[in-house]
């Protein structure tokens, strides 16, 4: 089956968690300065989880250009990721609402990873159903920055209990080495033209 459908499927559902998000944060309660004490710490986790729901959401178009048809398979790994997705609304609001509590924070890293490994394992899915040489396969390569942020969210996790924002810090330091554009799915099809698929 062709892959518009997921494709489709997948931008509306990242666009809803963006948008439950952005609901969560409330109007402040008086005109001055003081009123937005209490929404700071809120603000900065809605923009945490707004640029990792942007950075999946770059990575996932990205890694489709490469992709013709998609199976069952790809699309049950697919709504894998989606459901580890789901809860990054749930998981912003209580690190926001708890003030980098220990638990919060932790849950969170936790949180990151499962998105992570669920990432990892729609990849392989459709690496396999296309193939060890196929483009795809060629263009992601030994994915080293897939790797440093499991290793980051793993760290994090405990890292919680010792220190909120140490660990909150590699969520942030995780985010901005995603931010500089990854090249690998572009640069691969611009080597060998057209749209990167190959017949």
């Amino acid at each position: 089956m062709g892959k518009q459908r997921l494709e489709a499927f997948s931008d509306g559902v990242i666009a809803i968690l963006i948008t439950i998000m952005v609901l969560e944060l409330k109007v402040p309660h008086g005109t001055d300065w003081h009123a937005l004490q209490d929404m700071w710490l809120k603000f900065l986790t809605y923009v945490l989880s707004f640029v990792f729901l942007g950075i999946y959401w770059n990575n996932h178009h990205h890694l489709l250009q490469l992709v013709t048809t998609v199976n069952g398979r790809i699309l049950w790994a697919n709504s894998h990721l989606l459901f580890w997705l789901s809860l990054v609304p749930v998981a912003t609001g209580w690190m926001g609402e708890g003030h980098l509590e220990k638990l919060p924070t932790a849950v969170y890293g936790f949180l990151l990873l499962m998105c992570a490994i669920a990432w990892l394992i729609l990849q392989s899915t459709i690496v396999s159903q296309q193939g060890p040489e196929s483009s795809l396969a060629a263009a992601l390569g030994g994915d080293v920055k897939g790797k440093l942020s499991m290793a980051a969210y793993v760290g994090s996790i405990p890292l919680a209990f010792v220190s909120q924002w140490l660990a909150a810090a590699l969520y942030v330091s995780v985010a901005l080495m995603w931010l500089v554009p990854d090249t690998r799915i572009e640069s691969h099809i611009n080597r060998i033209g057209g749209d990167g698929v190959r017949e």
